[in-house]
């Protein structure tokens, strides 16, 4: 049984969190102590609202420090909904900018749809050999709840290193739905809240981890 923080600071829906990897098997703590979120075996960054309100609540809680001793060692993280926006470079909200946690390059903004949010049921293009969407077909559908994304991808490829996997959904226009990138994992989707498609998800990421 795998042992996973959820990292409380003040964002995310947290016991849907801990409720959800528990459905797969996972040991939970829901916690915001420092020594415990870098020492586990994989932690959890959920997050909703805005940005800059998620950034602050994560610095409240030193979780951009978390992260990157956490990333540092291999150690896995896994970020859902604005807990992935916020492992980017920048996020801009009603005109506001605020850093992220900087560990991919980029920038979270506004949609470009005519319907906001993105809300409901939606599919995603996963890439060949993803380890998240493992076992899953092309027309599964995953709750997303959002207005602000990732619209470009921007990270420099190199041959020294395997390029990240980017997994993409559409609504008005091509955004980024979830990325697997070594120890660190994201989804902008809730796999807590998309049924037994998202217990995959969570399922396939702590056979990862283990």
């Amino acid at each position: 049984m795998a042992r996973i923080v959820v990292l409380d600071y003040g964002s995310g829906n947290l016991r849907s969190a801990e409720r959800a990897l528990e459905r797969v098997g996972a040991e939970v703590t829901v916690t915001a102590d420092f020594d415990t979120a870098v020492e586990a075996e994989a932690l959890v960054v959920p997050g909703v609202g805005a940005f800059a309100a998620c950034m602050r609540g994560l610095h409240g809680v030193r979780g951009p420090q978390i992260i990157g001793r956490r990333l540092a060692g291999g150690r896995p993280v896994l970020g859902i909904c604005v807990g992935m926006q916020v492992m980017f470079e920048h996020g801009v909200e009603f005109g506001e900018d605020t850093a992220g946690c900087g560990e991919w390059p980029g920038t979270v903004e506004r949609i470009q749809a005519d319907v906001l949010p993105h809300m409901g049921w939606n599919t995603v293009r996963a890439p060949e050999g993803s380890t998240l969407f493992a076992g899953l077909d092309d027309d599964t559908r995953f709750y997303f709840v959002h207005s602000f994304g990732v619209r470009r991808w921007e990270f420099v490829e190199s041959h020294a290193i395997a390029p990240p996997k980017v997994t993409w959904t559409h609504h008005g226009e091509d955004v980024v739905a979830a990325v697997e990138n070594g120890p660190l994992c994201a989804t902008q989707f809730h796999p807590e809240k998309s049924g037994d498609a998202g217990a995959t998800v969570l399922e396939n990421w702590l056979k990862s981890v283990a």
